[in-house]
């Protein structure tokens, strides 16, 4: 069989598969059960394979690289456009085989087992963060029901919350009291799940040499150096710091016409994990500014002055986004440049 393209629309049981030949003329269309996906492309001579980005996509891009083909992995905002008609899994398929085989088309770096495995430490911690906060909140929503008004954050309710619940005048049934202990208890088991995950995170780092190097920028902790470790390895990806910056929907966006360039806000494509990590380091350091002289601390307090701090600190994670790229391509250190007197 002459295939030298392929596209595969993945799903959970049944998959579709449309192949060409080097003249473009379909020789594969077909659909197919999980068991028989592997040992059909083991027949096959070694071609092109291009997958939409989703759940299982870097398993099966490693598995197919196994058997000597060049597996690749596309956004699926980058297939639609190929689509003719209607969408259904044997169309998915014609455009995900004619995406691939553009050359100007991206791609998503395709993911070993390890650095998923530290990925999936990320979004265990994320969820765990996420329903402690909901758990707060419905405290803080239940107790203003009976007139108590607990102060926003995890660390006035750590504070409060003991209180509240131990004053047997302040007119809480009984119920209630018990049914708030319960989520107080279970607000606690999520702080020590959490802690431990970050521990395991700042260990990983420390046994990393370039997340070490990556923890030297200002904003770069644990776990923003491990997490963008495990999601873009390979800077050679990225042509410069700032397509790594844009890559991470950092950059502004832009609508220009009749040559004039119109910018905006910035475009928020990309992981939004790792967008977060770097904003969030990125207010730390400017609330630690202080009087710092070095050229990076001077021109982020110039920028709070003049933009103001939101826009200053999406500026600093950019920024840093293109200090890291740089420190990654070209195996560099991070030196803090002072200013001349």
């Amino acid at each position: 069989m002459n295939v030298t393209t392929i596209g595969i629309d993945l799903a959970k049981n049944v998959f579709s598969i449309h192949g060409v030949d080097s003249h473009g003329k379909v020789v594969v269309r077909k659909r197919l059960n999980r068991s028989k996906l592997l040992p059909l492309i083991a027949q096959l001579p070694p071609c092109l394979i291009g997958m939409e980005a989703c759940s299982g996509a870097h398993y099966w891009a490693r598995e197919f690289s196994k058997l000597g083909h060049d597996a690749r992995i596309i956004a699926p905002r980058f297939v639609a456009p190929y689509r003719k008609s209607s969408k259904n899994d044997d169309n998915d398929a014609e455009a995900i085989c004619e995406a691939v085989s553009r050359p100007s088309m991206r791609f998503v770096p395709v993911k070993t087992a390890e650095q998923q495995a530290v990925l999936c430490l990320h979004r265990i911690r994320s969820g765990l963060t996420k329903e402690r906060t909901a758990q707060i909140n419905q405290i803080r929503g239940l107790l203003a029901e009976f007139g108590l008004v607990m102060p926003k954050g995890r660390y006035s309710a750590r504070h409060y919350l003991p209180e509240i619940l131990e004053d047997g005048e302040n007119g809480l049934p009984m119920l209630a009291r018990r049914l708030l202990h319960n989520i107080h208890q279970r607000i606690r088991q999520l702080d020590e799940e959490i802690l431990a995950y970050d521990r395991e995170i700042e260990a990983m780092a420390r046994r990393d040499e370039q997340a070490k190097r990556l923890m030297t920028v200002p904003g770069i902790g644990p776990q923003t150096a491990t997490a963008i470790l495990a999601s873009a390895p390979d800077p050679r990806q990225f042509k410069s710091g700032r397509h790594f910056a844009a890559w991470l929907g950092l950059v502004p966006r832009q609508y220009s016409t009749g040559g004039k360039v119109r910018l905006g806000r910035i475009t928020k494509r990309g992981d939004k994990y790792l967008r977060m990590l770097l904003i969030h380091g990125t207010r730390a350091v400017i609330a630690k500014l202080g009087e710092k002289e070095d050229q990076l601390s001077r021109w982020a307090r110039d920028l709070v002055e003049r933009r103001g701090y939101k826009r200053a600190a999406v500026a600093l994670a950019a920024k840093n986004a293109r200090i890291i790229w740089a420190m990654m391509a070209h195996q560099t250190e991070f030196k803090a440049q002072q200013l001349e007197a």
